[in-house]
């Protein structure tokens, strides 16, 4: 295996898009970069090119058409391929359920926490022969989340700052038990895919934060009807083009440094002695923590 190395062009900002958010048709200069990575293949080529002055990677989480599953998405490609494109910071988009009254279909919420209710999945890049344990109580970066937030906030849409995003596993939506259960623990939205890509980007070193479109009240709601797609579909349309403002307007303000800690998630993270690492680990994570060997 070769190492993996940083891929050309270069791009600062990664925003990956979920349901309903398969491009940012302001991106200009538009280059489709397709890249393997040490875990494989992303869910599709990123798309390269300006925004608003600044050089992006925008990749669709489920493919152009929407052809991946919740868990089929190769997480540890998609972040991984982030890093070979020198992307620092990344802002994420999709669709989630809302488990609070105040929280209406089409409103935006930056969530500062997680509860994992996922089982199959893999959300380390690390294991054959290298253990990490990268912090991860504030899981999401506060920088970017703010910076979000306050552009949200500034194009009108109706904000909710902060908030818990319970990970499901899906594809199926809640059972009304299970809705009314995590009701009960005070999560503000419920989705299947953010929570994989907030652990591998601290271990990639990568601030990462999540606008949440709320779409549904999930089932708990006795007013509203039971989630369906149709339902999230129509809502994720109305959401989609305050999503791409936001995301513009975000990029454009978007300090050059970075004033948090992400950049050094892996600095006392590393537990395995430096000597035993094998030779492969070594060429597989390069990338990652080749500057602390």
């Amino acid at each position: 295996m070769t190492p993996a190395k940083r891929a050309s062009p270069q791009a600062s900002l990664g925003i990956i898009g979920g349901s309903g958010l398969y491009s940012v048709e302001e991106i200009r200069d538009l280059e489709e970069v397709v890249l393997e990575t040490p875990f494989g293949a992303p869910s599709d080529a990123y798309m390269v090119g300006e925004l608003r002055g600044r050089r992006v990677a925008f990749l669709a989480r489920h493919g152009r058409g929407h052809r991946i599953s919740p868990s089929e998405i190769n997480f540890r490609a998609n972040i991984f391929g982030m890093k070979m494109l020198g992307v620092e910071r990344i802002i994420a988009a999709g669709a989630v359920g809302s488990m609070k009254e105040e929280i209406h279909p089409t409103d935006l919420v930056f969530p500062d926490q997680f509860i994992d209710r996922t089982r199959h999945r893999i959300s380390t890049f690390f294991g054959d022969g290298v253990v990490a344990h990268v912090a991860f109580a504030d899981p999401i970066c506060p920088h970017l989340r703010g910076h979000l937030s306050a552009t949200a906030r500034q194009a009108g849409a109706r904000v909710h700052d902060g908030g818990a995003y319970l990970c499901m596993e899906g594809p199926q939506f809640s059972t009304r038990a299970e809705s009314h259960l995590y009701r009960s623990w005070g999560v503000s939205v419920i989705g299947m895919t953010n929570l994989q890509e907030a652990k591998l980007a601290r271990e990639a070193e990568i601030c990462y934060a999540t606008m949440a479109l709320a779409t549904d009240y999930d089932c708990w709601h006795v007013s509203e009807e039971a989630v369906t797609v149709e339902a999230v579909i129509g809502y994720l349309r109305r959401n989609a083009e305050m999503a791409r403002q936001v995301i513009a307007g975000a990029v454009a303000s978007m300090p050059d440094a970075r004033a948090c800690g992400c950049g050094q998630a892996l600095a006392n993270a590393i537990i395995t002695d430096r000597k035993a690492i094998p030779e492969a680990a070594r060429r597989r994570l390069g990338l990652l923590i080749g500057k602390y060997l």
